[in-house]
């Protein structure tokens, strides 16, 4: 249940010199809501900035990281745009030997009320957490195999999908945009440990697989990557956020503008 007001498609925001009059236009083409990846938060008051410049569309970091910005910057952050009725805060933990411990103290020091909050899940207790301590979760580098398993453990909890996406057609050079980032990510322990919770293989995740770029990022034609995220909101997803790869997200968001709305 979109308790949120995320909307069914958001998209991410590259940030760069001119992300700001990027964003406005992507608001108008009607997108419910902006993300920034949370690689690209190099300072808190870019999102700030992102809710000043729009006027519609949630803004959602995805996600403020907690092991580089303390309780009490983020609660300032939440404090000065909480008024602005437009804020999510997305909230995820680092790749440590206890996630769970610390995302409790986090949000214990935190003192933002919890239906305001996503964090970062994956894995079935991280779920759970989301369910218990947040509005619910969002996840990346997932299948609709898996959120209709995520929609099992959240209940009526928000569940958004971070979608990577890749409007190529030639499978070759999709797959090599694909692998660009997953050759990172599928080094990172909660993403390595889930991608074989999915169902692949070592070998899959080592060699990065054609079945598990495939799986994980939806390439092709506006129809293919329809069709994907078609299967996350049928799966149960809420919203499903486009992260484009290898085009600008002004670019893949004009091109993508007609998955705004409702599932087929």
């Amino acid at each position: 249940m979109d308790t949120l007001g995320l909307g069914r498609t958001g998209i991410s925001v590259d940030v760069g010199h001119s992300y700001l009059d990027d964003a406005c236009e992507l608001e108008s083409l009607g997108y419910s809501s902006l993300w920034l990846a949370g690689g690209q938060i190099d300072r808190l008051s870019r999102l700030v900035d992102l809710v000043s410049a729009t006027s519609t569309a949630k803004v959602v970091p995805g996600i403020v990281p907690v092991d580089v910005y303390d309780a009490n910057a983020t609660r300032a952050l939440y404090d000065e745009l909480e008024s602005s009725g437009r804020f999510v805060l997305g909230l995820g933990g680092p790749q440590t030997a206890k996630p769970l411990a610390g995302l409790n103290a986090y949000l214990d020091d935190l003192t933002v009320s919890s239906d305001r909050i996503l964090l970062a899940a994956l894995g079935p207790k991280k779920l759970e957490l989301a369910r218990s301590r947040a509005a619910g979760a969002v996840a990346l580098l997932v299948t609709p195999e898996y959120t209709a398993d995520a929609r099992k453990i959240l209940g009526d909890a928000v569940l958004a999908v971070s979608q990577f996406v890749v409007l190529e057609e030639d499978p070759a050079r999709a797959r090599e945009i694909a692998r660009e980032p997953l050759s990172f990510l599928a080094s990172v322990a909660g993403y390595r440990q889930n991608f074989l919770r999915m169902g692949f293989t070592s070998d899959d995740v080592d060699g990065l697989s054609d079945q598990l770029v495939d799986a994980l990022v939806a390439w092709g034609s506006v129809d293919d990557i329809a069709r994907r995220v078609d299967e996350h909101w049928v799966a149960g997803a809420d919203h499903v956020a486009l992260a484009p790869l290898g085009t600008s997200s002004l670019d893949a968001g004009r091109a993508l503008s007609e998955l705004v709305g409702t599932p087929k």
